[in-house]
């Protein structure tokens, strides 16, 4: 690790200036998935003990980054950025700009991180330059070098743990993703009330009747879906995290206690080119659990459902 300031030509103050070098004890693809993923983001990006109740990253070429960092006494530090350049898996530069109380830029900084991997081994190369910043901006890099230090450890138990579960994570995995002319707040809105699931969430020809929907964390989605066939399908749902309107998480099973087949959902809400980018990824309780459920239809009902909501938000408009 290293602290330079940038030269100054014209008498003003320079600019501080941060490289790391770290190496983790897994492959280019697993790291850069860790530093991509906006799951595995929010577990480690911070100092110590700050939580990211709020990720949102849209991976390309002018996408955008917005993070609400939160400290152990509850502040909430807003921060947005835009991604420069994407060389995957060899390259990420974005940069960070943290808000003030009126959502006015604080400073501007350039993180580039580059992936170089040998034996399996990745190591990483991280420069973060501050463009440039306010006056009322020093309380904040004081503490930029340690804040630094301490997320990079954070990095590194995220990649132990990616490195275990990632890949069986993968055999279970179901993922569907849906671009929307409509804007982030409605898309969120038509998940969180019972009249809006009631119109579209399901494949095509099925119904839904709601008999409890307590729309918040730790609250209960209790429904029965009804085929076209006749056959009726008893669901619950069980919010474990709802980030209005960017994130939510959920645990889905049928409607009773300790259902060994339960399998965790987590649906994002990204803005995009004046939409909404949705991703929706299910991860099941085991691999042949997601191999029936392909077999049973799932892949193609969830993009029936995604197009049934889209159908609906044209609605709304």
């Amino acid at each position: 690790m290293s602290l330079a300031k940038s030269s100054s030509t014209d008498g003003s103050e320079s600019l501080p200036s941060l490289t790391f070098t770290r190496t983790f004890d897994a492959p280019r693809a697993l790291v850069w998935k860790v530093w991509t993923d906006p799951v595995h983001m929010a577990a480690w990006w911070g100092p110590d003990d700050f939580t990211n109740p709020v990720c949102d990253m849209d991976v390309r070429l002018g996408g955008t980054l917005k993070i609400d960092m939160r400290s152990p006494g509850g502040t909430v530090y807003p921060m947005t950025g835009v991604f420069k350049e994407i060389t995957e898996p060899e390259r990420l530069s974005f940069t960070c700009t943290p808000l003030d109380d009126k959502g006015e830029i604080i400073f501007e900084e350039l993180t580039t991180v580059t992936f170089t991997e040998n034996s399996g081994k990745t190591t990483l190369h991280i420069e973060a330059r501050i463009l440039w910043k306010k006056p009322e901006a020093d309380a904040y890099l004081t503490g930029m070098e340690e804040g630094w230090r301490q997320s990079l450890v954070r990095l590194g138990s995220q990649v132990a743990r990616a490195k275990v579960s990632v890949p069986a994570e993968a055999n279970r995995e179901l993922i569907n993703t849906r671009f929307f002319k409509a804007p982030r707040d409605l898309v969120f809105e038509a998940w969180s009330k019972p009249e809006h699931v009631a119109r579209w969430y399901g494949p095509n020809g099925f119904t839904l009747t709601t008999h409890q929907m307590d729309f918040r964390p730790g609250g209960m989605w209790q429904y029965i879906m009804h085929g076209p066939d006749g056959t009726d399908y008893d669901n619950r749902v069980v919010y474990e995290e709802i980030s209005r309107p960017e994130r939510l998480v959920y645990l889905h099973g049928h409607d009773k206690d300790n259902d060994p087949e339960a399998f965790h959902v987590t649906v994002t809400f990204a803005e995009e080119d004046g939409g909404t980018r949705l991703t929706m990824r299910l991860v099941m309780a085991t691999a042949e659990q997601r191999e029936a459920s392909v077999k049973f239809g799932a892949v193609e009902g969830g993009k029936q459902t995604l197009s049934r909501l889209d159908a609906y938000l044209a609605t709304l408009g």
